[in-house]
């Protein structure tokens, strides 16, 4: 039993430091039924999460199936300073309401994966506006700042003359002070986030509070290109709370190598049913779009319902497949004439008029399913459908 937790705690892992401990916490649960604490932190910069957030989700949930209590961190207060794990400048600070509301969004979306009775929401502001100066001038004996500038980032930006703030060289500290405070036995994070999780065994040993955690470290998940690393900046993520049909259409969009890469982080399959899919699509007793449906379906439902996962897998062969208009799609009015590119920005199919000429350039527009070449096209008075690639579609009345 411990072997079986243990592979599918490794399962999809870029590197875990002290795997003896974890073996240790797992006898201990089996043997005695002793729980133990897995920490992950996230700082609500975001009102909400893609599914690159999801893959430490996916394994705190792991943890939880075998005897672990979640210790979930909403770093209200370390958000304030702003991780600059992977930062080239100093992050702008955000304003308490926003944090507030955003850690409001996070706790609703990570129920999704998470068990609730397992785990332990906490936000970090708790325990660290209590310890007052006098605290956080104790914890700054504890690393030194050669020590600090060895991190690649800072050390990036001190060689270039790029400014470090003093509150970017607390945040791993107080990162750190999160484990020391709730004597966590077990932290995860993103490969990233290695010199911020070996802050914790660090402070633990430091503060002697007799135990040193284990570290695990999950990779950073591609984006629909496969390539960056899934970011709502880069225009690349599935975010949890969009609608069932862009969840499924996004899903099935990903590359045929991709697809296993989503399957070992994000599926709830077990790793021989994976590979008895992989199987199946080498061997061609299965297809691959097949395969990729039914991930469609676990990711759509898992933060919808099977229901409405089954609707927008419909809906997506309706439009796909048979070349037919969704059955439900936004409708506008506007005044006419309108310029073609300013209609797509206005019906919010395009960001920006330049987008929308790209779009029209690469052929991916259309009025009423015929395809728009002239840049300039002035739509007049009437009723059409605009649409842009195959997912985005608006009517539209022309005044």
């Amino acid at each position: 039993m411990i072997e079986e937790a243990l592979k599918e705690i490794r399962r999809g892992s870029a590197e875990i430091i002290d795997e003896e401990h974890i073996t240790k916490l797992l006898k201990a649960y089996y043997e005695k039924g002793e729980t133990y604490a897995v920490k992950a932190g996230f700082d609500p910069t975001a009102p909400d999460l893609h599914l690159g957030h999801t893959v430490l989700l996916h394994k705190l949930a792991t943890f939880q199936k075998y005897g672990a209590r979640i210790q979930f961190i909403i770093g209200d207060f370390t958000a304030q300073i702003g991780d600059p794990t992977g930062k080239s400048e100093t992050r702008k600070k955000l304003l308490p309401e926003d944090i507030l509301e955003n850690a409001k969004s996070y706790k609703e979306q990570v129920f999704k994966i998470l068990d609730p009775e397992k785990t332990d929401v906490l936000f970090n502001a708790d325990w660290i506006n209590p310890i007052g100066a006098a605290g956080m001038l104790e914890l700054t004996t504890t690393y030194n700042v050669a020590r600090m500038l060895e991190r690649d980032d800072f050390d990036k930006r001190y060689k270039s003359g790029t400014p470090i703030s003093i509150s970017e060289f607390i945040y791993p500290l107080l990162q750190g002070f999160d484990s020391v405070h709730l004597q966590s036995d077990i932290e995860i994070g993103g490969t990233d986030q290695k010199f911020n999780l070996l802050m914790g065994r660090h402070l633990q040993r430091a503060y002697e509070i007799g135990k040193e955690q284990a570290v695990l470290m999950m990779p950073i998940l591609e984006g629909l290109d496969g390539v960056q690393k899934m970011s709502k900046s880069l225009g690349n993520y599935i975010g949890v709370t969009e609608v069932p049909n862009d969840m499924y259409g996004k899903v099935l969009s990903i590359s045929d190598d991709l697809m296993w890469r989503y399957y070992e982080l994000l599926s709830s399959r077990s790793l021989q049913e994976i590979a008895d899919l992989k199987d199946g699509v080498e061997s061609g007793s299965m297809h691959p779009k097949k395969v990729k449906e039914e991930l469609a379906l676990e990711i759509t439902a898992r933060f919808h319902d099977r229901s409405a996962a089954e609707n927008a897998k419909s809906e997506f062969e309706k439009v796909h497949a048979r070349s037919e208009l969704p059955s439900d799609m936004a409708e506008y009015e506007l005044e006419g004439p309108v310029w073609i590119a300013k209609a797509l920005q206005e019906c919010k199919i395009s960001p920006s008029t330049s987008q929308a000429r790209r779009d029209i350039k690469q052929g991916a527009v259309k009025i009423d399913q015929k395809k728009v070449t002239d840049e300039q096209l002035q739509i007049e008075s009437g009723e059409y459908i605009i649409q842009v690639g195959k997912r985005k579609f608006a009517r539209i009345k022309v005044k």
